[in-house]
């Protein structure tokens, strides 16, 4: 075997662990950490506190004196920002993209003494940003310093192993090329959105304090209700454009605004008319103006699986209230729009974000503010996703192994 159940690994740009977790639970705990690093103040002591070791800050000022043992795995999710399409897309011209160099200058510090396997996580926009040049700069770093890289990073996301959470992510493999150096050839399918339903998972199964804590609010309740009645008195089926009701019985000139604005505001203009008394009445009975712009602007993304708001999940967003089928949770981000849980009314926990980000239950957000844990959470990689990848390319290296070794 490549590698025994107590081998040993490093945890660069840590978050608050979901590698760890990751390598926990492939080992049954027999692994073991022998440094971590990470930069965030919060993210390294709640990491500390769960796993009850120190955690090195900043990166760039390690040292391999600071490793004290042999390591065998490499672990890291270093900075998406600058790869993101949520982000400036800078890669490697933000500094935050040169971060990735740390990693195998670490490495290289090693000697002979190389770990044998690395494994990495990024937004799957590294793959195809800067037309390629990223992934292959990359690719070629890690194997100046002795890999064998992965044509391409693995695409996956928490769907594709039962849990629905909208996430894939890039994630890198990479074995010494004295242990294998052939190509590695893993499939790992992707299983159709919508393929399982978030309340098998979140069962509203919490504290009544919780419930009362994290109940959406009259307004919000208002507001929703006056949307679902827009649903039901228009029938609303699948709909390709936000609903905006600004717009609605309005003629004023948009010729100088933006095509696309130009669409929204036409489709809009035409859904009026084409309900109009309906939408009247609606107006008038709910007041939709009086409130907030946020508030008056709707999107209803839900394939037609669902005619009604409270069987979706719901976010209050900039952009508008939206609604998506309950079977696929948004995905968690840093600076997350926490979602609704349409069904029982009320806000996800921060609890339940661990869930879908499978982290072990008895990791404790009690001591962070609800705004820190969705951070941190959103930031982190899932566990089960992580796990399951790491196994599969540890048995794949085995079986080549054991085929060069004439054992099979």
């Amino acid at each position: 075997m490549l590698l025994n159940k107590n081998f040993t690994f490093i945890d660069l740009f840590a978050g608050i662990g979901g590698f760890h977790c990751a390598m926990d639970e492939y080992s049954n705990k027999e692994a073991r950490c022998v440094f971590a690093c990470e930069i965030n103040e919060q993210a390294r002591k709640l990491y500390s506190d769960h796993f009850n070791m120190e955690v090195f800050g900043d990166i760039t000022k390690a040292t391999n004196s600071d490793i004290k043992e042999h390591v065998d795995v490499v672990c890291g999710g270093f900075p998406c920002q600058t790869f993101s399409k949520a982000g400036m897309q800078q890669g490697f011209g933000d500094p935050r993209g040169t971060l990735f160099r740390e990693i195998t200058r670490l490495i290289e510090g090693m000697k002979e003494n190389k770990p044998k396997i690395l494994i990495l996580e990024n937004v799957r926009n590294l793959i195809t940003h800067d037309s390629g040049t990223t992934w292959n700069t990359i690719k070629a770093e890690l194997e100046r310093v002795g890999y064998n890289v992965k044509s391409k990073p693995v695409v996956v996301g928490p769907k594709d192993f039962g849990i629905p959470q909208l996430r894939e992510r890039a994630i890198i493999l990479a074995v010494r090329k004295d242990i294998y150096d052939g190509e590695i050839t893993l499939d790992f399918p992707h299983q159709p959105n919508n393929s399982c339903d978030i309340y098998t998972y979140l069962n509203n199964d919490i504290s009544t304090d919780d419930k009362e804590k994290y109940a959406l609010k009259k307004k919000e309740i208002k507001i929703l209700d006056a949307w679902n009645n827009f649903v039901k008195i228009t029938n609303l089926k699948v709909i390709g454009y936000p609903i905006w009701s600004d717009e609605f019985g309005k003629d004023y000139p948009i010729d100088d605004l933006p095509e696309w604005k130009q669409a929204f505001i036409t489709k809009n203009r035409k859904f009026y008319l084409e309900h109009k008394s309906a939408l009247d009445n609606w107006l008038k009975k709910y007041k939709i103006r009086d409130y907030a712009p946020t508030y008056r602007k709707f999107e209803w993304q839900v394939n037609a699986k669902i005619d009604d708001v409270y069987d979706g999940l719901i976010q209050f967003r900039p952009s508008g209230i939206r609604v998506k089928q309950a079977t696929e949770a948004p995905t968690l981000v840093a600076m997350v729009h926490v979602p609704v849980l349409g069904k029982y009314k009320r806000y996800m926990t921060p609890n339940e974000a661990a869930i879908l980000q499978s982290f072990p239950s008895d990791y404790d957000f009690s001591k962070e503010s609800d705004f820190n844990a969705y951070k941190q959470l959103g930031n982190a990689v899932n566990v089960e996703v992580i796990k399951n990848v790491f196994t599969k390319f540890v048995d794949f290296l085995d079986e080549k192994i054991s085929k060069a070794k004439g054992e099979v």
